[in-house]
């Protein structure tokens, strides 16, 4: 069992013209993962209120994993993998690699997404698109390694997950 926290990043969702769909999409994903939710909120795309909300959750209320929805395109006005590059200490390339690879093999504007994965403290922060369905789709490839990741984080890991064969 592990935290979770959603947060949404949208300012049509702040100002509650929108409903999350993103949000309630990673919330049932990942509770099939043994995920309890322990924080979810909708901010709008401020680098600022972004920033400070990660660090909140990390920091005061110490979530385990924080996966956020929305902002990672190249509008002027999405900055969430900025806002998440200022509060982690270590990036985790690979969730994002794999996530827009495994993507452009479905939609060719998967390259436009700029979402970042880092690690703060004990706690990984994963940035997904906004779209419900490229939040399926970005977790449907992350989904496997999630478990063992927490693990690691957590200091539970006994030992690396062995390749199958290996």
């Amino acid at each position: 069992m592990f935290t979770l926290g959603i947060l949404t990043i949208s300012d049509k969702g702040w100002r509650g013209e929108r409903e999350d769909q993103s949000g309630m999409a990673i919330r049932e994903i990942l509770t099939s993962l043994d995920a309890r939710v322990v924080k979810y909120d909708v901010v709008p795309d401020e680098r600022e209120v972004i920033s400070q909300r990660l660090r909140e959750w990390v920091d005061d209320v110490g979530i385990d994993l924080i996966v956020t929805t929305g902002g990672t395109g190249l509008s002027p006005r999405d900055v969430t993998p900025e806002a998440t590059l200022d509060v982690v200490e270590r990036i985790a390339p690979g969730f994002a690699e794999a996530m827009r690879a495994e993507s452009l093999k479905k939609t060719p504007t998967a390259i436009l997404s700029r979402g970042v994965a880092g690690i703060r403290g004990g706690s990984l922060i994963i940035n997904l698109p906004g779209s419900p369905k490229a939040v399926r789709q970005c977790l449907e490839v992350i989904l496997p390694a999630l478990p063992h990741a927490m693990e690691v984080l957590k200091g539970e890991a006994v030992e690396c997950a062995k390749e199958e064969g290996a």
